[in-house]
């Protein structure tokens, strides 16, 4: 059987998948399972074309790593068929312990972070593709020499991001997200064991940062989606307090497992095979219809929340660059009390605040490589012709129900 498809994507055209092994992955179960998880979680609220899924972005995450891979082989780096395809599975699942919803219930279903979950479905997978998975494993670790090859799949300036970037930006058609992925993947190199830009690719790395910045506040951070994903977070979490005391069911017996226990990473280690075969039957799906159920529960806050987020009946919210006063929060309070059109409620449960933040660029983590024209790599930071913003700006939000 011929494995070596051709996908069309919509954001770079035809995809040829490069291994066997890619397309035995694509074909799993488990994989398939990313068609039903949207990219963008709620945004389409705000963009309606935002309806891409976790499966696309990894098939465009695959093509990209392919050119680069492509890039680097003809400027010299030694990468052997067997690296390439191993960064090929990594890069390809490197969002397969996505849950519904993407990051807006991230620690909500159950206190464990998506790469953990991840890292454990690769390790299944290996098991059933007998070793197989070895080397993609090490390289999605950081634990095999090659580090440049980690950096492809996870670093400042990972085919990840290029891709969610332009994948995204094509979706909501927020035009600011647009970036030259083409010149950056032309302009890579390796120098001292790491990824790097050569100098003539310098600008186009200053348009990618201020292009995911903007993307942050315009698109990820939107306030509708902000305020939608706070309304989600919240029902379920209702919904697991009622769970806990058997009060609540769903109709999916996956969600009900996380719904009715708490679970964090040490019990991922000692009931993996159990999580993650509730976890692979988990998509968007069980949440809309457990929302759908809900709107007819009797408990108040399962009623009100659901039926909003259903009909984009949405909360009001506020947005500052300073911490709303205890004082305000008395005001908001008061005013749901006296003109909310339901009576007897707990006001507290329906209020959200909080905060949120973006750099453009954080010299924390490791540093985008600048390669000079004279051989010397210096990071970006100290490159003189460009002033990065390195301030992290934080924004801090109030949710709460309209009144009248």
């Amino acid at each position: 059987m011929n494995k070596r498809k051709i996908i069309n994507d919509p954001v770079y055209g035809f995809i040829t998948i490069p291994f066997d092994i890619i397309y035995d992955l694509l074909e799993h179960k488990w994989f398939q399972r990313l068609r039903r998880i949207k990219q963008l979680a709620l945004t389409h609220y705000v963009y309606p074309g935002a309806l891409h899924t976790r499966f696309h972005h990894a098939l465009g995450a695959l093509h990209l790593t392919g050119q680069a891979i492509d890039v680097l082989r003809s400027k010299g780096v030694e990468i052997t068929n067997e690296e390439a395809e191993a960064v090929s599975i990594a890069i390809l699942l490197h969002d397969i312990g996505h849950g519904p919803f993407s990051h807006a219930l991230e620690h909500t279903l159950m206190n464990i972070h998506h790469e953990e979950l991840s890292i454990l479905f690769m390790e299944k997978l290996n098991e059933e593709f007998n070793g197989k998975l070895d080397l993609a494993i090490r390289i999605f670790n950081n634990k095999y020499p090659k580090k440049y090859l980690h950096q492809l799949v996870s670093g400042q300036l990972d085919m990840d991001r290029m891709d969610y970037l332009n994948r995204d930006s094509f979706f909501t058609g927020v035009h600011e997200g647009v970036i030259g992925y083409h010149r950056i993947i032309k302009m890579l190199a390796v120098a001292d064991n790491e990824l790097v830009v050569e100098e003539k690719g310098l600008y186009s790395i200053d348009r990618f940062l201020t292009a995911r910045r903007l993307m942050y506040w315009q698109v990820y951070l939107h306030k509708t989606t902000l305020v939608a994903e706070q309304m989600l977070i919240k029902v379920l979490r209702r919904a697991k307090e009622l769970s806990l005391g058997q009060g609540v069911r769903t109709a999916s017996e996956s969600l009900n497992f996380f719904l009715s226990q708490g679970l964090s990473n040490r019990d991922l280690r000692k009931r993996g095979d159990e999580i993650i075969g509730h976890f692979s039957q988990l998509d968007d799906t069980d949440i809309i219809m457990a929302l759908k159920g809900f709107a007819k529960e009797d408990d108040f806050l399962l009623f009100y929340l659901s039926n909003g987020l259903l009909y984009r009946k949405l909360f009001r919210i506020e947005m500052q660059n300073t911490e709303f006063s205890s004082d305000y929060l008395k005001e908001i309070r008061q005013n749901i009390a006296a003109n909310f059109q339901y009576k007897d409620v707990d006001i507290n449960a329906l209020i959200s605040f909080g905060q949120e933040s973006n750099t453009t660029y954080s010299t924390k983590k490791d540093e985008i490589k600048i390669l000079l024209k004279n051989g010397k790599v210096v990071p970006i930071s100290k490159v003189g012709t460009l002033n990065i913003p390195q301030e992290i700006i934080t924004r801090f939000y109030l949710c709460y129900p309209k009144t009248k």
